[in-house]
């Protein structure tokens, strides 16, 4: 059983490679998921984040205001780290869980998604390798600038927050081009997984 890293850059398209994966029996560890759970009402994350950055951020049903925390840390490259410094322990813990969890279970791949595995230097924690999804950085503007309605300025500091994606495909051990069609990513994912996952053991 191989455990990867699942990783790509905002807007390359990373939940729907996740999603193939899974259709072909991966297991995913959603590290964006997490990230929301960690900060959830009545969480030490929630009243950690709130205690950094005001009780503004949190909404006045309890919740967190991502959208006026994200004007906050996207906007501040120190504010960020000090979100980051609250909320990874608390992932990093959880996914771990996550992980010896599934483990147990025997599948055929456990893919750990984490969108800034490369800017927290966290590939040494997948010696099985790290899958990039990956769109050039003209496509991840245009789709943020769809999806998200974000303007040119905000969709640029997005982007700027994290490693340029060029560097990223640089440090992957595998690539899978989302920058086109489905089907061509289909495609992609299809040998990727006959290659990585299914390669018959020659000895």
């Amino acid at each position: 059983m191989r455990i990867i890293g699942l990783t790509g850059g905002i807007a390359t398209g990373k939940s729907t490679v996740a999603a193939m994966l899974a259709a072909r029996g991966a297991a995913v560890v959603d590290a964006d998921r997490i990230a929301r759970e960690v900060v959830e009402p009545g969480t030490t994350g929630l009243e950690a984040v709130a205690r950094a950055f005001g009780p503004e951020v949190v909404t006045a049903s309890g919740e967190l205001d991502r959208a006026r925390l994200a004007g906050i840390v996207f906007g501040d490259s120190e504010s960020r780290r000090r979100l980051e410094a609250l909320t990874h322990p608390l992932i990093l813990a959880r996914i771990a869980d996550q992980v010896a969890g599934l483990i147990l279970s025997e599948p055929a791949l456990i893919a750990v998604d984490v969108p800034l595995l490369f800017e927290g230097g966290r590939q040494s924690d997948f010696p099985g390798g790290v899958l990039l999804v990956y769109a050039d950085a003209a496509t991840q503007l245009r789709r943020l600038h769809e999806r998200d309605g974000l303007g040119d300025e905000a969709a640029r500091q997005r982007l700027a927050a994290q490693l340029p994606i060029e560097r990223k495909r640089e440090l992957a051990t595998w690539v899978i081009d989302n920058g086109g069609r489905r089907a061509d990513t289909e495609a992609a994912v299809n040998l990727w997984w006959r290659d990585i996952v299914t390669v018959e053991d020659p000895l």
